[in-house]
């Protein structure tokens, strides 16, 4: 690159020079800049068929930081941030909206399916956070296994998943705020319609002094952070327990007489908008890095919070639906509402101190979530370099919590839940299902094992895999029969049971694994897909603008800054002029030249 390896992999200091973000040979003249965008098709192809390794990622990626991050967590650490990660907004204010509009009681059973697709997720999650513990989470996970091109192309969605979920609770902060001053949310808010639609006419200054806050606290100390976290969450709890032992006391089962008002249909669409509801687990995989004991805390923390979450989620959509009639279920403070309705007035100031709290929790660990993704990405250079520098006095990337906190301020401050909540369902299923595919490789496929004819084999069952679930989604969005699922459904069982048959295993975890392979990823992939399908199509115009966006990122910088951090790094570990050349970039593999 024209630096040596302190300068040019290991950058110093805290400046803000162009080398903090531009450090690579490419972008050091307008001479080289066009060189490489001429050389674009080549160094494309390689990126694509370039897979990292485990060692790549757990060594070398990390010493791109400066400094290690402090182990400090357990597996009790890692449950109680999974419950703050994942109970928030979804819970108590996406269950009123989803309840009134789209299942009626039956939301009970969209949580059951959200839930059920979202364990699946953990399980996944679970045996690549054992296997790579990284703060790099499902991007590091996906570079292992799927290469570069489709790890950014998930980096991209997890930046935004992180962003909109965030932003969407710090707007849900403020309604439970205005709840608790006796007003309505909107009253807090600056009603700017005039010169903006509705749906992004409301700002709220309220969020953007929440998420500043939440920012200090993050950059100070992961520690610090998960004790705050551990007492808020405590909390948290008791008012959740409160809620269902005092509402199922005032409960009315006439209120459950139409239990289905929207039928199946309504029942699938709320459980794709409810899988915001448990956005947040995945923030537990990225403090791997920081785990004393990965290959027990982790597995422990994750499935734990998991359930405890679940079983919380459906016991509160029952009681909220048997305290008041659907219809008449407030959207933007549902439980407070509904305790005023049945005559426990007093008891909303309790239910909204305890949702604030909730959000809180959740804002603190999306913070520290989202920074550590952010840092493992720039540690590739598919972002500046200056993003992955870890703070030697506080051991956390201050950085990048600074960049992606203001980021979430800026979307929290003009844009509607329902619009961030749809955005950020799509995000979350789409990396989950790839996560789910990642795993299936990782199982099945070995570079320099696994034989042409058995890499084939497994490219075609993936591919029927996932295209039975694509047909299986796109059926029930577009018809009303059940005739299209006697074809879609046998497809994908069959396609998963060839797997299983035909296909020999390449690996089996270390540590820990997820069960009932191939079949309890292929199950997650279909899950994942059909509950898409039931997401409306603004939001998925508005998924693939996005898509185009951080393309166009890529292809002008992040695929150039990438290429010539690769090969820096391939020149370190293969000695170039001795003989040798890396078979590829990050492979770790060396063939003698010819």
């Amino acid at each position: 690159m024209g630096v040596d390896q302190d300068e040019g992999l290991r950058r110093r200091g805290c400046s803000c020079t162009k080398d903090d973000f531009l450090p690579e040979e490419s972008f050091q003249s307008w001479g080289n800049y066009v060189r490489a965008l001429r050389e674009t098709p080549g160094r494309f192809m390689d990126r694509v068929t370039t897979r990292s390794v485990d060692s790549t990622e757990l060594v070398d990626m990390k010493a791109r930081s400066q400094h290690d991050m402090k182990k400090t967590l357990n597996w009790w650490d890692l449950i109680w941030f999974g419950i703050g990660a994942v109970i928030g907004a979804g819970i108590f204010v996406l269950t009123g909206l989803e309840a009134r509009d789209d299942a009626g009681p039956a939301v009970v059973l969209s949580y059951v399916v959200s839930g059920i697709s979202a364990m699946l997720s953990v399980f996944c999650y679970t045996e690549f956070a054992v296997e790579i513990p990284v703060a790099g989470g499902s991007f590091a996970y996906l570079r292992v296994e799927l290469g570069d091109f489709i790890a950014f192309i998930a980096a991209g969605n997890i930046l935004l998943e992180y962003v909109i979920g965030s932003a969407a609770v710090a707007r849900s902060w403020t309604s439970y705020f205005a709840t608790l001053c006796n007003h309505k949310p909107n009253e807090f808010r600056i009603n700017a319609v005039g010169s903006l639609s509705e749906d992004y006419g409301h700002l709220d200054p309220i969020a953007i002094v929440v998420i500043a806050f939440i920012c200090v606290l993050a950059v100070l100390s992961t520690k610090g952070s998960s004790r705050l976290n551990y007492v808020a969450s405590i909390v948290h709890v008791l008012v959740i327990l409160f809620i269902i032992i005092a509402g199922l006391a005032k409960a009315n089962t006439d209120n459950y007489r139409d239990f289905s008002p929207f039928g199946p249909r309504g029942v699938f669409k709320a459980s794709a908008v409810l899988f915001f509801a448990y956005v947040g687990f995945d923030a537990v995989s990225t403090m791997a890095e920081e785990t004393k004991n990965p290959g027990r805390d982790i597995p422990i923390g994750l499935v734990g919070s998991m359930v405890i979450t679940t079983v919380a989620y459906c016991l509160l959509a029952i009681t909220l639906c048997l305290m008041q009639p659907y219809k008449q279920i407030d959207p933007d403070a549902p439980f407070s509402v509904a305790f005023e309705a049945v005559g426990l007035g007093w008891a909303k100031y309790l239910v909204a101190a305890g949702a604030l709290k909730g959000m809180t929790s959740v804002l603190l660990v999306g913070a520290v979530g989202q920074a550590r993704y952010l840092t493992h990405i720039a540690r590739t250079h598919m972002m500046p370099p200056w993003l992955a520098q870890v703070n030697e006095r506080t051991g956390t990337p201050v950085n990048a919590t600074v960049v992606m906190m203001v980021a979430t301020s800026v979307i929290a401050f003009f844009t509607s839940l329902g619009i961030l909540s749809n955005l950020l369902s799509i995000s979350t299923l789409f990396i989950f299902m790839l996560v789910a595919v990642a795993l299936l490789v990782r199982r099945y496929y070995s570079a320099g094992e696994t034989t042409p004819a058995d890499r084939n084999k497994l490219i075609f069952f993936l591919v029927v895999i996932v295209g039975s679930s694509i047909a299986t989604s796109a059926y029930w969005g577009l018809s009303g029969g059940w005739v299209g699922y006697t074809v879609t459904v046998p497809v994908w069982f069959l396609a998963t049971m060839g797997l299983w048959i035909f296909v020999p295993r390449a690996k089996n975890p270390k540590l820990w694994g997820v069960p009932l392979v191939p079949w309890l990823p292929s199950a997650s992939i279909a899950i994942n897909i059909f509950l898409l399908g039931s997401i409306d199509k603004d939001s998925f115009i508005r998924f693939g603008v996005w898509t185009l966006i951080i393309l166009v990122y890529y292809f002008f910088f992040g695929l150039h800054a990438s290429y010539d951090t690769a090969k820096e790094f391939e020149k370190e570990k293969g000695g170039v002029g001795n003989g040798t050349q890396l078979r590829n970039a990050e492979e770790g593999g060396v063939v003698v030249s010819n």
